[in-house]
């Protein structure tokens, strides 16, 4: 279990629930963002918070005794499949002409770098 530290607040979630929200907080402040999400926390209840630019997430294991509580973050981890960016593809020119204007016609070979 870990203890999520937000806004002067503390709540109890899971560690993969803790871990997305992390990496959540994480991918929108990179971006410039914030999201509103709903997190399960311990006893069977719900937090909502801001995630994102401006937000702070301290994330921390906490001692717990028994299992850990079945909490569904699926919502968690669809917010973060939204937010995540894909790999940028750079491509790079690895032929060319010498002189600008000697009629040549270039034969670019263009290829992922």
């Amino acid at each position: 279990m870990r203890r999520i530290t937000y806004a002067g607040e503390n709540v109890l979630t899971t560690d993969d629930v803790a871990r997305v929200l992390v990496e959540l907080t994480a991918e929108l402040a990179k971006r410039g963002e914030a999201a509103a999400v709903r997190v399960p926390i311990d006893p069977e209840g719900t937090a909502e918070l801001v995630v994102g630019l401006g937000n702070d997430v301290l994330s921390v294991p906490v001692a717990w005794e028994g299992d850990d509580p079945d909490f569904d973050g699926s919502e968690l981890e669809a917010h973060l499949a939204r937010v995540r960016p894909t790999p940028e593809r750079h491509l790079r020119a690895v032929e060319g002409y010498s002189e600008p204007d000697d009629g040549y016609d270039p034969d670019y070979d263009i290829t992922e770098a």
